[in-house]
């Protein structure tokens, strides 16, 4: 019998190739993200600011449209900061919960409640964004020499402040964002945050973002801390490119870093702690929502993504699925083997689950999540093509009910 040459197989050549694109996907994602090189650069009870420094004056913006969940705890955690020259504004963003009371409640009885004022907005302006209004009204009642942004989901530890501005002003930085501890409770969010991290990591890369001769700019819109001059000189949020974005943060950072400003983005655990999405409904409408305008590289990446996420993610736990088709479909000496669906497997498997079991450990999250992958996967891709699909056909998106993108 006539031997057949494996080269002439189209499926063996599929295998194979798909087999040399993943090992070269997250070995490319390895060198590009260098995870031996993002460390917490100073863990928290490291950091003790000296007393001798001068401390500039700190407006701190907090943003909230129905946080009657959250706000409690993240008022409370920054009216007790161990600093003593800031003030919190916090923009009631029109929320029609219990936000407003709880807000009161909180002035009326916390030891630093004089700290805090409130400012109410009633409706939002054609052409703005939730989120960018509110943190411009904010500033225009801001007193301090710099600008601290941050998510009524957010809460920090006693020292994030004094620490954040040591920091900023030690490395001569214009615009100083800290990455936060994520927290993890539920199963979907231990399925969904790692993969969102890995498509973060991808595109922004932190030694890219900190480098100031890389053009890709990222800023953690849980943690920005920016210098009011600077601030200023932009325009803010008020500037056209910026007043209706979804990626306010995102799109910030690459505004001070185009104009030359310094921006330095750090690791910010075990000060600044955050609890986004509560199960699969919440943050399938939170990424949605901004997966598509975040993404780099325009519509064409967007689609490559669209097809390479499931190719990486995906497909390589469904390898064996293939020597049973095969099997059962009984193809003759073209038949991919079981031995080498087996090695195709473990080939592709090995640097997948290297890569994310790294990012599991970051997260804190138990190793066998990473088996979770393919599920995350499919996820992801669904709500990126949807998020593409609403945004480019006007359909909107919405959040905070308030639609976006919709004509």
């Amino acid at each position: 019998m006539k031997k057949v040459n494996w080269l002439h197989s189209w499926s063996r050549l599929l295998l194979w190739s798909h087999v040399l694109g993943v090992i070269g996907f997250y070995i490319a994602l390895w060198i590009r993200t260098a995870p031996k090189e993002i460390k917490r650069a100073k863990a928290s009870s490291d950091c003790k600011p000296d007393p001798r420094n001068a401390k500039p004056g700190v407006s701190i913006i907090l943003p909230a449209r129905n946080e009657e969940r959250n706000i409690r705890r993240c008022v409370t955690s920054l009216l007790e900061q161990d600093y003593e020259n800031y003030e919190v504004i916090v923009v009631d963003d029109g929320s029609t919960d219990e936000t407003p009371q709880i807000l009161d409640d909180i002035a009326r009885t916390h030891p630093n409640g004089n700290r805090m004022w409130v400012l109410r907005l009633r409706e939002l302006p054609p052409g703005w964004a939730g989120k960018p209004h509110a943190i411009h009204s904010g500033v225009q009642e801001a007193h301090g020499d710099w600008l601290l942004f941050t998510d009524a989901d957010t809460w920090h530890a006693p020292n994030a402040l004094p620490c954040a501005l040591a920091w900023a002003i030690e490395k001569g930085s214009d615009l100083f964002s800290l990455g936060t501890e994520q927290v993890l409770p539920g199963f979907w969010e231990k399925v969904l945050m790692p993969m969102a991290f890995l498509g973060i990591n991808m595109l922004y890369p932190i030694k890219k973002v900190n480098d100031p001769l890389s053009s890709i700019a990222l800023a953690n819109g849980q943690y920005i801390l920016i210098r009011r001059a600077v601030y200023d000189l932009l325009g803010g949020y008020a500037r056209p490119d910026l007043r209706n974005s979804l990626v306010d943060d995102r799109d910030l950072a690459r505004v001070v870093k185009q104009q030359g400003f310094r921006l330095w983005l750090e690791d910010g655990r075990g000060l600044v702690y955050v609890y986004m999405y509560h199960g699969l409904r919440e943050a399938w409408h939170g990424w949605r929502k901004n997966v598509f305008l975040g993404s780099r590289g325009g519509l064409a990446f967007v689609l490559l993504m669209l097809i390479g996420l499931p190719l990486v993610a995906v497909v390589p736990f469904l390898l064996p699925l293939i020597s049973l088709i095969s099997r059962r479909a009984r193809v003759q000496r073209k038949q991919i083997t079981l031995p080498e669906v087996g090695a195709a497997t473990l080939l592709e498997l090995g640097p997948l689950l290297s890569y994310r079991m790294w990012i599991d450990r970051e997260l804190e999250v138990p190793w066998y999540y990473a088996f979770t992958n393919p599920l995350a996967g499919a996820i992801f891709a669904i709500i990126l093509a949807q998020s593409t699909w609403r945004i480019l056909t006007h359909k909107g998106v919405d959040w905070r009910g308030r639609e976006y993108y919709r004509q």
